[in-house]
Formats: structure tokens, C-alpha cells, sequence
């Protein structure tokens, strides 16, 4: 396994984060925003981190799920220069089939997408006595424990290490079959180890990495298996501070999909020109994302979430009192230009979410047209006087005899003009149409989409696309038909001048989204936002880009960049660039939801 042939360990041509293609000309969209941190405090490779740890007695190395432990044990062996005794941390865990029952109950069966969040913790896949055996090892000479739970091992004063790997690394590794579920031994299909993976395993061990952020020595990202690099817990800790007072980007990453598009293929060259299209963007969806650090020619991504772990206050402000570490909103690209129509769809209503999945909170969407061909399209809401056991019974004869229903005798089907913003509440019949670069803006839930009708089509590995109309009928509102569509789901500008070259126009969302979204168009000139205790996350959407300035530093961001302000920056600056107009798109949390006299979220709502 080496990283000249990543084919032979990720099933993907996405670039690999290494010194050979982060470099990006900084007035572009960049696939990899570096946050430039002092210099010398990253070190890089196996014998940078065995001379780290050789000055310990007991090491403990936990981490995430998808590490390649037994390379990564091999690698580290060659470059220690003392006997080591290794203890691997699954010896103490429960055996697969005890773990495959204790996990049964929250993947859903049968289902093919989904389960339930776990209540599961990682100590609950190990044998406590086993555990404690290791915990009462020698520790003469270098003793390292290493594995996902290491650190359950009781051993005060040891040196703990901690190996992350970003989400999209993840998955890249399970698609080529190189990877497994906690606790089993073999790779199972992709699709079922991402349920597996989204419903169990990264709900423990995201808990028992939050646990573990404050005591960490040091942090190895290891998405590279043969140069991982490294740097010290206070360093990584004080970096982190210095983001959640600031403004950052994360790491962007795409997909192609089955209605997938070609914009972001033409418009981001820098990436792989082999697939048939790109469908999504994920641009801002934390439980995906990775923050990277760097500086010279040394680089180190973080999994986002670890910013929450440490100052979610700071990110979220009086919010992280509902949200807790779940950052709220999301932004993600959907590329149907070229490409085909979306699913028609629909999200489920808060019961149900909490009820059937275990999430907090749910899928309230808005798309905001990015850009669009002249004749595009978006299917939202249902035409006047539609009855619910008609429409179900065309559906499930659709899916039944594999033939096509005309979509828009039930469905409203409005034009889609750039800078409109349509708004999908949970339980609204919805889809964009094709010839669209929709800019999603959306509750931070990503996957709790029930198709109702795909269109007769098969996703890129010619399979049919899992269809819900069960699901979907119990969630729809048959209500929002006829006039009330364009009256309550196409946002009404609300324009503030603010002077002769700016303006703020303010696109109101439904009474159901907790967030707000407003549009600052800049001509030139400079403009200041006051964050009122809410993150702030915005993306350039017209123009060259804007210069973003906090106290404590100035950055540029550009064309289609998503970049986030968390609440305790307070304030920050967007200064014009270039000669023409600027548009940038920025989401709040709406200041209504929040009672400041009770100084509480109001869970009503």
C-alpha cells in the first residue's frame, strides 16, 4: 500500500490532500482552503512520530474508524528503534456476532438507507474484564495500546495519540472494500457499511472523540497512509480557539449522481474530468467535513466536528444551548445543468424525524438558484384541489408496472430565474428541475430523503433508486396546494438600501425554518455585519469575491466559496473586490426562535 497508487486502497480519482496538488491560484475557487498556522509545528511521516512517542513508557494510540491499524502499526514498527509491546485494543472487544446484535436494533432491517442514531457508546462494544486486563499490562519499556477505544485502557500518564481520517476518506476506502464496520471483520457492501457507519459507528465514536478533545497529546491525520502528519494537543487546541473567533472555510468535496450535471465539472477544472458528471457538492455539511491546517508545504485536515467539541459557545453561540456539539445549517450544491431532473421528494416533519431516525431536529430545506438555463424549472408544492389517495394510488402504479406518470398533473411545476429562492418546509412535495446550479441552504440533516417518484430512472451503478411513498404519504402536506404554493414557497425580496452601492436583500424563509437568509449586494465599498450571537455562513454567489476581515485576520474568499463566521467573531467586514458587482448569500439563526429573557431555545416551534 502506497500513496504513488491510491487507486489500489480508495475507489476514487478525487485528489488526495498532499503537497503535489494543494497549491491553488488564491483567486479561484480552491478544493483545499489552508489555514495557515505558525511554522515547524506540523511534523510529517513515521519517523517524525517515532521520535515523538519513544519518550514514553505507555502510549495509547486510539482513533477513528477507516485507520488502516495493522499498516499503520507495520509502518511505525520499521522506524522504532526499541522493543515495543503492542496491544491491540480489539482484543478487548465483544465478538462480531455479540456486536452484530448489540447493533441490530438501530439499522433498520431490511432497509436499504435507513436506521436509527444510536444510544449506543463505544465502551458498549467491549468486554469491561478484558478491558481491565489490559489495563493491568506492565508498562516497563514502550508499551503501546493501540486501536479504536484505546484510551478505554486505564492507564493514567499515558501518551495519547489520536489518528483521524476525514468522512470522505472514509467512504472512499469502504467503496474499495479496504475497510470495515466497528467490530466486524470483513468489508461488507458500501451502501450497508454507510448506514452502518452513519447510524452506529459515527455516532460512538464521534461521542468518544468528544470525550477525548481536551486530553489529546497529539493529533495524526492519516488519510495519507504512508506520510500521515502530526501536531501537538496544545498546538491543535490553540488553533482551534483561534478559529471559532474568526472566519474559516472547510474542505469542499464532490459526488456524481444519477441526475448529475455538468457546472461544476466545467467550472472547477481542478477536479478529476473521469466521472459522467457531478451531482453534489458538499460545501458545508459538518458531519463530512474537515478543517485543514498548514503552512509552507505541510499540511494536516481535522475532522470539523472537533471545532465544536472544543468551543461550540464560540461556534454557535446562544444556540449551541439547543444544537449542542450538531452544527445547524448546511450548504451544498445540487448540478442539474445538462443533467436530469432531481427525485420527487419530500423530508419528514420533526415526529417523525425524532420518532423513526433519533435525530434532534430536521431536513427544512430552501434551493437558491446559483445559476440556471433559460428554461429551468423547480417542482414544488401540489396543484390545487389534489386528493392524497389519488396521488398515492398513480405512484404506486408507477412503481408497480415501470411505467411513467405525467408528475406535473399532481405537482406544481414554477420557472426558476437566478437569485430566486424557493422554500421546502418539511413534508413539501419538491424536486428541482434540470438546468439548475441550486445552491441548497438547508437544516444541517442531509439524508432523510424519501424518493416518491425517480422518473423510471437507475442510479450509476444501474440499480433501481430506493423509492418511500409509504413514508413520504405520512409525512406530506396535502395542504400546501393551489394559490398558497407561490403565496407561502417563492421568497418575497425585501430590499434595505444601506447607501448608493450596497444593499441588503433580505429573502424570508417559512415560519418552519429556524434559519433567515439575506443577500448583500455590494458594488463597491465595504459593509459591516453584526453577528447577534448567531453563526453566520455565507458564500459568494456573484462576482470575482470579497474580502472578509475579523479582528484578527483578513481573507479573501471567491466565486461559489462557502466560508463560516462563528458567533463569537461578533462582528466582521465584507470589502468589495473586482470591478464588477459582488452577491453574497449569508444564513442565521433566526433571532425570534430564541427567547433572551428565558434565555432558552423555544422548543415550541
Amino acid at each position: 500500500m502506497t500513496s504513488a497508487n491510491p487507486h489500489s486502497w480508495r475507489k476514487t480519482t478525487q485528489l488526495l490532500l498532499s503537497s503535489e496538488n494543494t497549491s491553488s491560484d488564491e483567486h479561484q475557487y480552491r478544493l483545499f482552503p489552508i489555514h495557515e498556522i505558525e511554522r515547524g509545528v506540523i511534523d510529517r511521516g513515521y519517523e517524525a512520530l517515532a521520535t515523538i512517542i519513544c519518550n514514553h513508557n505507555v502510549v495509547l494510540i486510539d482513533g477513528y474508524g477507516g485507520v488502516f491499524w495493522d499498516e499503520f502499526r507495520a509502518q511505525l514498527t520499521n522506524h522504532l528503534e526499541q522493543d515495543v509491546r503492542w496491544i491491540n485494543v480489539v482484543d478487548a472487544m465483544l465478538s462480531e456476532s455479540d456486536i452484530d446484535e448489540l447493533v441490530e436494533p438501530f439499522l433498520g432491517g431490511e432497509d436499504p438507507i435507513f436506521g436509527k442514531r444510536t444510544s449506543l457508546i463505544l465502551q458498549d462494544f467491549f468486554d469491561t474484564d478484558k478491558l481491565a486486563t489490559l489495563s493491568s499490562t506492565p508498562s516497563d519499556g514502550l508499551t503501546i495500546i493501540y486501536g479504536c477505544g484505546a484510551s478505554l485502557v486505564n492507564h493514567d500518564g499515558g501518551f495519547l495519540v489520536y489518528l483521524d481520517i476525514p468522512k470522505n476518506e472514509i467512504q472512499y476506502r469502504s467503496r474499495a472494500g479496504k475497510i470495515t464496520n466497528l467490530g466486524r471483520a470483513i468489508a461488507d457492501h458500501p451502501k450497508r457499511m454507510y448506514k452502518r457507519f452513519y447510524f452506529v459507528d459515527w455516532v460512538v465514536l464521534n461521542h468518544h472523540k468528544a470525550e477525548l478533545c481536551a486530553q489529546i497529546d497529539l493529533i495524526v491525520d492519516t488519510q495519507n497512509p504512508d506520510q500521515p502528519t502530526m501536531i501537538s494537543g496544545d498546538t491543535f487546541r490553540k488553533n482551534l480557539d483561534k478559529l471559532s473567533s474568526s472566519v474559516f472555510r472547510v474542505r469542499p468535496w464532490f459526488e456524481p449522481g444519477a441526475w448529475g450535471g455538468q457546472w461544476m465539472k466545467a467550472q472547477f477544472q481542478q477536479l478529476p474530468q473521469d466521472v459522467p458528471n457531478y451531482a453534489w457538492s458538499f460545501e458545508m455539511i459538518a458531519p463530512e467535513q474537515g478543517i485543514i491546517f498548514g503552512q509552507s508545504d505541510t499540511w494536516l485536515e481535522v475532522s470539523f466536528d472537533f471545532l465544536m467539541y472544543h468551543n461550540v459557545e464560540a461556534v454557535l453561540g446562544d444556540y449551541a444551548k439547543y444544537f449542542g456539539y450538531e452544527f445547524p445549517i448546511r450548504y451544498d450544491f445540487l448540478d442539474t445543468i445538462e443533467g436530469g431532473n432531481l427525485s420527487v421528494q419530500c423530508h419528514p416533519r420533526p415526529d417523525f424525524m425524532r420518532e423513526h431516525f433519533g435525530e434532534h431536529f430536521t431536513q427544512d430545506e430552501t434551493y437558491y438558484i446559483l445559476e440556471c438555463d433559460a428554461d429551468a424549472t423547480v417542482y414544488l408544492g401540489f396543484q390545487d384541489g389534489v386528493e392524497p389517495e389519488k396521488f398515492r394510488d398513480a405512484l404506486e402504479a408507477s412503481q408497480r408496472e415501470q411505467k411513467s406518470i405525467e408528475i406535473t398533473d399532481f405537482v406544481q411545476q414554477f420557472p426558476a430565474k437566478k437569485h430566486d429562492l424557493f422554500l421546502i418546509p418539511n413534508g413539501t412535495i419538491h424536486a428541482s428541475g434540470k438546468g439548475s446550479l441550486v445552491l441548497e441552504i438547508s437544516a444541517t440533516p442531509y439524508i432523510f430523503t424519501f424518493k416518491m417518484y425517480d422518473w423510471m430512472r437507475l442510479d450509476l451503478d444501474g440499480n433501481p433508486r430506493p423509492i418511500n411513498i409509504e413514508r413520504g404519504m405520512e409525512n406530506l402536506y396535502f395542504e400546501r396546494q393551489g394559490d398558497i404554493v407561490p403565496e407561502q414557497l417563492i421568497s418575497q425580496p425585501q430590499i434595505e438600501q444601506v447607501n448608493a452601492d450596497i444593499q441588503v436583500v433580505h429573502l424570508p424563509t417559512h415560519e418552519a425554518h429556524f434559519y433567515s437568509i439575506d443577500r448583500i449586494e455590494m458594488k463597491s465599498g465595504s459593509y459591516i455585519v453584526d453577528t447577534k450571537q448567531s453563526v453566520q455562513i455565507l458564500m459568494v454567489v456573484e462576482g470575482e469575491g470579497v474580502i472578509v476581515a475579523t479582528e484578527a485576520q483578513e481573507t479573501r474568499y471567491n466565486f461559489a466559496e462557502t466560508f463560516i463566521i462563528p458567533a463569537a467573531t461578533q462582528s466582521f467586514t465584507l470589502r468589495h473586490i473586482g470591478d464588477s458587482e459582488v452577491k453574497i448569500m449569508c444564513a442565521f439563526m433566526k433571532p425570534e426562535w430564541f427567547d433572551r429573557e428565558e434565555n432558552q431555545w423555544i422548543l415550541s416551534r
